[in-house]
């Protein structure tokens, strides 16, 4: 197993993990729906990803599939080693492949975390994200259940995922926000929540940091990442593949090892 953390250390929801994560989506079917083509394969990456590359920062959703990727790490990695950080995200129905719907009512957010500490086999969410804000449902509400989920011990730190910056000044008066995840890459470069992370010393999570691939395909790897890591040591991008090579290939463009 490798001892270093590939793009050095970060805390976020306290425990220090890598700075470069590893993002979970990719390893379902198509449409983010169903089980992976190969499942030996999907669950070798997670394996290389932590055992092998020193990765410790797993980013995962019960939307993924749904359910599929939880059932995946669980079966991959369980027992965890005490490093490694599993987050997960709650609040996103799935209708159909590629169709995605916010549902916070409080009583499916409860649903929802329950359901995911059963699949990872965990008595508590190391770190469980509100996957959307959904504006049918005032976000006291949805927070107050996160919240009182977390006094229930149930939930150890609370996320943000797709948010505004007022999004996050208003959720700081209710719960500890603990990481902000929101897509943020060289084609999408602006994103004023990241200077507002910065100042409350919140964990940014750009998702989509290589743009679904497309600017690997553009610029390789090494310079959508390098990007990324340059804008603040509280930045902490998770690229997603399904493929170990491709996985060895982005774990090189942060380490300079081959």
């Amino acid at each position: 197993m490798s001892t270093a953390r590939p793009a050095g250390q970060i805390e976020i929801a306290g425990k220090t993990v890598s700075r470069l994560g590893f993002g979970t989506m990719r390893l379902t079917g198509p449409g983010t729906w169903g089980d992976p083509i190969d499942r030996d394969t999907a669950l070798s990456v997670l394996r290389q990803a932590v055992h092998t590359h020193g990765i410790t920062h797993i980013d995962t959703a019960d939307a993924y599939g749904p359910h599929t990727v939880e059932n995946l790490i669980r079966e991959a990695l369980y027992p965890y080693p005490d490093d490694v950080l599993i987050a997960t995200k709650v609040g996103m129905l799935r209708p159909a492949p590629n169709v995605w719907a916010p549902h916070g009512h409080p009583a499916y957010l409860r649903a929802c975390v329950e359901a995911s500490l059963r699949r990872l086999g965990v008595e508590r969410l190391d770190l469980c994200y509100l996957h959307r804000i959904d504006p049918e449902v005032a976000l006291t509400d949805q927070l107050a259940v996160l919240k009182a989920l977390q006094d229930e011990g149930k939930i150890a730190h609370i996320g943000l995922s797709k948010v505004t910056p007022e999004d996050i000044r208003l959720a700081g008066k209710e719960v500890t926000v603990a990481a902000v995840q929101n897509v943020l890459n060289m084609s999408d470069r602006h994103d004023p929540a990241l200077e507002l992370c910065r100042d409350r010393g919140i964990p940014y999570v750009p998702y989509r940091p290589l743009d679904a691939g497309a600017l690997a395909r553009e610029h390789g790897i090494l310079a959508p990442l390098h990007w990324l890591l340059s804008l603040g040591d509280h930045v902490a991008p998770i690229p997603s593949t399904s493929r170990p090579q491709h996985l060895h290939q982005i774990v090189a463009a942060v380490t300079g090892k081959p």
